[in-house]
């Protein structure tokens, strides 16, 4: 039996090698990198530290190369001037349908019918735009009230200590939560806006058990233990976001109702819309507490960039139509009117926003490159694009690219800066936290208004500091690589009171 089950692993083994070491490099294809162990080849160093090991294998091959990756052939293109030719890129040549299926079925257990991810976006791209995104946007701003302000009124006068991550990711997350799913009751009373916090902090530390495994869901790399609890959050979720639960709700979202008759016209279960609500909760979420964080964090380590947004607010309520305290929604025109704190987020996202944008290849097909060079992909393999590396921590076009410059997004005159070049010619895409073409982030001004919302209650109405002036900015959790915002190693402690 010893030898016999000898003879299997050694036979397995040679497959393996030869499944792994069969393909070689044809003319006009890009360098190709098999790594030293058949079949997984990099599959190890691309898990444990996707930036540094991409890093790598540029110096060593240039902005073009194949790498093989656990079974799999990904072409890695880190040439900004290049990425529209991708991006833009019909389906039926690239296409990023099938990755994003094979994520929604692993990672949530989601299966849709006839699911068509462009036709699912025409449908819910209305919601999030012109009318639809101004009651988004007044709702967003009402709900943060509610958590931020309310969480402090409960909590008692005097400094309160919380880890910065869980101070940002909860309020975001919670407030975005009844934003879009609706609240307990109209007209809004001291009674149900305290039920609001109650539930929706509920919703929030269930998510985020889910959201701390989701690396390892995504890889297939869960322990035993690990299951059981995905398990049991999920199924927790499921039961909170309900149709049925939600159809209680008041003041829910014109996102929330076209998402639900979008998946009940295609014939989804009620049980399946619960888990299709879940990855939509994550999707449309998941990152604005980690950004949040990052641009706070960056704040409180910079004392000029903090007094520049300070004195932006302060210059902004001296012209306001209406007391701070009479606000019931922050104006457009001041939130569009607010360019260091625009720079300081873009600034922060430059840093911290590490997104993969995946490509398969549906025919053998040539990538023409903006320099004119021109390379061979194969049919069945996967392409992607690391905007984290290149352009936005590229020396050549932003200097010291490591360092946090809250003005670096700031001309002269203090109007928005978009000129950036790499080899003497002006970068289309400089910047690239929300991804780009076909799977650009629909909910992006949402995002970014509902951040800049969050930022500027907090720094009107509450005195914030690091609990160690002298901490450092932690290090990124590099297990999140690929999944849009980082998220630090490990949180920062603040204490917060409320303005005198």
């Amino acid at each position: 039996m010893t030898w016999a089950l000898l003879l299997g692993l050694l036979a397995a083994l040679l497959l393996l090698l030869l499944l792994s070491r069969r393909r070689t490099r044809r003319p006009g294809e890009p360098p190709l990198d098999l790594g030293s162990i058949p079949w997984l080849g990099h599959a190890l160093e691309f898990g444990k530290d996707a930036a540094g090991f991409l890093t790598r294998m540029k110096k060593k091959h240039g902005d073009v190369f194949t790498v093989l990756v656990g079974g799999r052939y990904v072409t890695v293109l880190l040439d900004p001037h290049s990425y529209d030719a991708v991006v833009w890129e019909p389906h039926s040549k690239l296409d990023f349908h099938a990755y994003a299926v094979f994520l929604m079925e692993r990672i949530f257990d989601v299966q849709l019918p006839h699911y068509s991810p462009s036709d699912e976006k025409a449908k819910m791209k209305p919601t999030l735009l012109h009318k639809d995104l101004q009651a988004l946007t007044d709702s967003m701003y009402a709900n943060l009230r509610t958590v931020l302000l309310g969480d402090t009124t409960e909590a008692g006068s005097g400094w309160h200590e919380i880890g910065l991550l869980d101070f940002s990711y909860s309020c975001l997350l919670r407030a975005g939560y009844l934003t879009l799913y609706g609240v307990e009751a109209l007209p809004r009373t001291h009674e149900s806006q305290a039920q609001d916090r109650a539930h929706s902090a509920d919703v929030f530390h269930t998510f985020r058990q889910l959201d701390l495994l989701l690396p390892k869901l995504a890889r297939g790399s869960l322990s035993a233990g690990d299951k059981d609890q995905a398990c049991r959050v999920k199924g927790r979720l499921w039961k909170l976001l309900s149709p049925a639960r939600l159809a209680t709700r008041a003041h829910r979202s014109n996102w929330l109702e076209s998402y639900l008759l979008h998946l009940e016209e295609i014939g989804v279960s009620a049980d399946m819309q619960a888990r299709a609500l879940v990855l939509q909760l994550w999707a449309t979420q998941g990152n604005m507490g980690p950004a949040a964080f990052w641009l706070l964090i960056f704040l409180l380590k910079n004392p000029e960039a903090l007094a520049a947004v300070r004195g932006e607010f302060e210059q902004l309520l001296s012209r306001a139509e209406q007391p701070i305290s009479q606000m019931t929604t922050l104006p457009q025109k001041l939130l569009d009117n607010m360019p260091v704190l625009d720079s300081v987020l873009s600034e922060s996202l430059r840093l911290t926003a590490a997104p993969f944008i995946t490509r398969e290849v549906m025919v053998d097909l040539a990538m023409p490159m903006a320099d004119g060079r021109e390379f061979s992909l194969r049919r069945g393999d996967r392409l992607l694009l690391f905007p984290f590396l290149s352009p936005q921590k590229d020396p050549e076009i932003y200097t010291d690219p490591e360092v946090f410059k809250y003005n670096r997004f700031l001309n002269s005159d203090g109007s928005e800066k978009k000129d950036f070049y790499k080899d003497g010619k002006r970068l289309k895409n400089y910047s690239m936290p929300w991804g780009a073409g076909h799977n650009q982030c629909l909910g992006k001004a949402y995002a970014i208004s509902s951040i800049k919302q969050f930022v500027f209650l907090v720094l009107v109405h509450l005195d914030l500091e690091l609990i160690n002036p002298d901490v450092e900015i932690p290090e990124f959790d590099l297990s999140r690589y690929g999944f849009g915002l980082m998220q630090p190693e490990h949180d920062v402690p603040v204490r917060y009171r409320t303005r005198p």
